[in-house]
């Protein structure tokens, strides 16, 4: 499913994550680390796989949209786990 976020928003998640959960995320989704580190505004593409992320110039970084949330909704499943 769609889903937009400001890119700032989206690193805020990435970076509030607990350790490992970038790995955890990857695994589940069977998936590399590095696309999920490029869906949080990565661009290891040597290593990871584009993920549907476009980015329209903006504030707070601009505006991000998402073409699938299931990562994004993941990462907020075990935020919410933890605080």
């Amino acid at each position: 499913m769609e889903k937009k976020i400001t890119f700032n928003e989206l690193r805020k998640i990435k970076d509030s994550l607990p350790d490992g959960s970038i790995q955890q995320i990857a695994q589940e989704f069977g998936i590399e680390v590095e696309t999920v580190r490029n869906y949080f505004g990565g661009a290891n593409y040597d290593r990871g796989k584009s993920v549907g992320l476009h980015i329209e110039p903006g504030p707070n970084g601009g505006i991000v949209l998402l073409d699938d949330s299931k990562i994004l909704e993941r990462a907020e499943e075990i935020l919410a786990t933890v605080h």
